[in-house]
């Protein structure tokens, strides 16, 4: 009997051994037979009445573990979105040319995916003493409306889809990326893209967090609001495993914890009295693709699974795109080395396959280079490269879901869908992901794992193709590294402090207030960002105005 049997007991602490054999053991844990049989998926059984649930079924059909179309990649290529941001806008719009140029060709759609710098993603402006030596340097710097229309000059976001990697002051940017296209003379209808949007992880994992958990998730219920009533291309919300992912959680933790973010989602927006099929089929998920080949597989498989019986069964959506999961993917930044790192691009090429025989919608294929500083254009083009290699030289497009019915790997997407299921009773049972933030569960959970990895590593468990094994041989002295330039920050200063004295200071402060009222009167705040950054207000000064109403967040004792 396979050791990944579905009716084997999911247990979310004990899968791991206390001696890890890596030839027999993934990374999450679970024990690999040397071989599978059929008798390891038991779903497969049409004959058995009790096994008749439809656990696998055909593309583009509940519960949609082959995938959520029906003719998948045959028909439409997943998206090529590459991840680009740096210095000034100004910068970045030329990375995007190149980007876009460097995709000319290929039979993918190309979407761009914006990566902002540290004080933008923390809603401070480039000129607050907190954002000293940080400006531009991992990411754009977008402080007002004007670097909005500098950042996607001459680009047609009206064609082109964009991506924002933007969370605590998410609203402010996504109001400013409207009230830009609304000058553009572009009408919302024919704009399309996604804001990340995902408070819940932040707490989880990456810190970028302004507000307490209520009000946070508050304003995403109002972004889901507005995006359902005015933007019916925009994915309101990307619920990210992937940073989950990258904080060292397992790839079971990953798809369990983002999963039951999207349902808090939901359920917040459904007590704001929205009916579930307005707003769900512009939902979206972003997940991590590390180097456990198979587990990247069917996590992706187990999730589409999940969510759909969730978003039929539990929260009673009627409309099938609303059961829907779509999901984009990146490769692991946490899995590429600065030892020997032109290996990363081995490691990328793996990672990427594993998305797309998931069954990913769109691809972001890591650089080389992000251990060593920001991408370089040459890296950069290596790895769409790889990408446009993947699409149209490996044949992995030809027919859908190539590794569905493999005893393996349905019975590997029965154990991590049990276990994710699991994991999400047990936050069901604390009373929700903002009562586990509350309650330290995230954060300690994946501590855990990452320590566990960390032991493993170090013993020589886990091999790391050049940190613990095969250190011959160091090649980084041959990768060109990006530099950003101090004056940067000081360019963006000087643009910033003209920007301010040449507004209408008394339309400003009117704005301010109205932004501020309509925190405190618990309305939609995205009206009033838009017509704040119309009035040219900066994002520092409309983050800081919610935070006057809701107060800033710094964590809680268990912190």
């Amino acid at each position: 009997m396979s050791t990944m049997h579905p009716s084997t007991p999911a247990s979310a602490t004990s899968r791991r051994e206390t001696t890890v054999d890596p030839e027999t053991v993934t990374i999450s844990g679970y024990v690999v037979d040397e071989s599978y049989a059929p008798d390891a998926v038991p779903t497969t059984d049409p004959a058995d009445p009790a096994r008749a649930h439809p656990r696998i079924g055909e593309p583009g059909q509940f519960p949609y573990t082959r995938g959520v179309h029906q003719t998948m990649y045959r028909s439409r290529l997943w998206t090529m979105r590459q991840f680009a941001g740096f210095g000034s806008a100004d910068d970045t719009n030329t990375r995007f040319k190149y980007l876009l140029e460097n995709a000319k060709g290929t039979k993918a759609n190309t979407g761009l995916s914006t990566a902002f710098d540290l004080p933008t993603l923390m809603g401070r402006d480039s000129d607050d003493p907190l954002s000293a030596g940080e400006v531009g340097r991992c990411g754009v710097a977008i402080d007002t409306i004007e670097d909005m229309h500098r950042l996607y000059a001459d680009i047609p976001v009206d064609q082109v889809t964009v991506s924002q990697t933007i969370n605590g002051p998410a609203a402010v940017i996504w109001a400013m990326y409207l009230a830009m296209a609304k000058q553009r003379g572009m009408d919302w209808n024919d704009i399309g893209g996604t804001l990340q949007n995902d408070i819940l992880k932040e707490f989880h994992s990456q810190n970028e967090f302004i507000y307490p958990p209520e009000a946070s998730v508050k304003l995403v219920v109002d972004t889901i609001e507005f995006a359902a009533q005015h933007t019916p291309r925009w994915n309101s919300v990307s619920i990210s495993g992937y940073h989950i992912r990258e904080a060292g959680s397992t790839a079971t933790q990953e798809l369990a914890f983002t999963l039951r973010d999207g349902m808090e989602y939901v359920e917040w927006a459904m007590k704001r009295g929205l009916d579930v099929d307005l707003f769900a089929p512009r939902l979206s998920f972003f997940f991590n693709a590390h180097n456990e080949f198979f587990e990247e597989i069917c996590k992706l498989r187990a999730a589409r699974r999940i969510w759909a019986g969730v978003m039929r069964d539990r929260y009673g959506a009627k409309n099938d795109r609303s059961l829907l999961m779509r999901t984009h993917v990146q490769t692991a930044g946490c899995s590429l080395t600065e030892q020997q790192p032109l290996n990363n691009i081995v490691r990328v090429a793996y990672q990427a396959m594993a998305g797309v025989l998931g069954g990913c919608q769109s691809l972001h294929t890591d650089s080389m280079d992000e251990t060593l500083g920001l991408p370089t254009e040459t890296a950069v083009r290596v790895a769409l490269r790889t990408q446009q290699i993947l699409a149209h030289e490996t044949g992995v497009h030809r027919t859908v879901d190539p590794l569905g019915g493999s005893w393996y790997v349905e019975a590997l997407t029965d154990r991590m869908e049990a276990d994710a299921n699991a994991m999400i009773a047990e936050i069901d049972d604390m009373g929700g992901v903002v009562s586990g933030i509350h309650q330290g569960y995230f954060r300690r959970s994946i501590a855990e794992a990452s320590y566990r990895f960390g032991q493993e590593m170090d013993a020589g468990d886990r091999i790391i193709v050049g940190v613990n094994a095969y250190p011959e041989g160091n090649e980084a002295h041959q990768v060109e590294i990006l530099q950003i330039s101090h004056n940067v920050e000081v360019d963006q200063c000087d643009r910033l402090t003209t920007f301010k004295k040449n507004r209408d200071a008394d339309a400003t402060n009117r704005a301010l207030d109205a932004v501020r009222a309509a925190a405190r009167n618990d309305e939609n705040v995205m009206p009033a960002l838009i017509d704040a950054s119309l009035a040219n207000c900066t994002l520092g000064e409309m983050v800081q105005a919610m935070a006057d109403v809701y107060g800033r967040y710094t964590g809680g004792p268990e912190w």
